[in-house]
């Protein structure tokens, strides 16, 4: 009973180990793109930079925001406008989701509602999945 009780598990255990997928290409998806700022809600538009290992495949501003979009390759130019609040601000297909630490955002630009610039202390953006 031993020996096949071992066999048995022997069996399931390499039945198991068959039926994994293990996904060694990329793996496309959506990333978010999430803002901090200090005028949670006054300010009117944020222009920044995504630099990454690929080209964005898609593009989605948050509710209530629009956003426009320069650039083909690895470096896009974004700029979101209407009422930005701190939270996600945009969601962005890209051809590996694995590689989201690839991905930097700079922030160029930052105007309140009155178009008037904002120094850029207090904001920030991250790209996480």
């Amino acid at each position: 009973m031993t020996r096949l009780a071992a066999t048995l598990a022997l069996a399931l255990g390499l039945a198991a180990v068959a039926s994994c997928e293990h996904v060694t290409g990329p793996v496309a998806g959506n990333v978010t793109v999430t803002l901090v700022t200090p005028n949670n809600g006054s300010d009117g538009a944020i222009l920044f930079t995504l630099t990454g290992p690929a080209a964005v495949t898609s593009v989605s501003p948050g509710t209530g925001l629009r956003v426009f979009q320069q650039g083909l390759g690895s470096t896009t130019h974004f700029a979101v406008t209407g009422p930005l609040a701190s939270g996600a601000i945009l969601t962005i297909g890209v051809p590996d989701v694995r590689q989201v630490t690839q991905y930097v955002v700079t922030i160029d630009e930052v105007a309140g509602q009155d178009y008037g610039l904002r120094p850029l202390a207090g904001y920030g953006l991250t790209v996480s999945r």
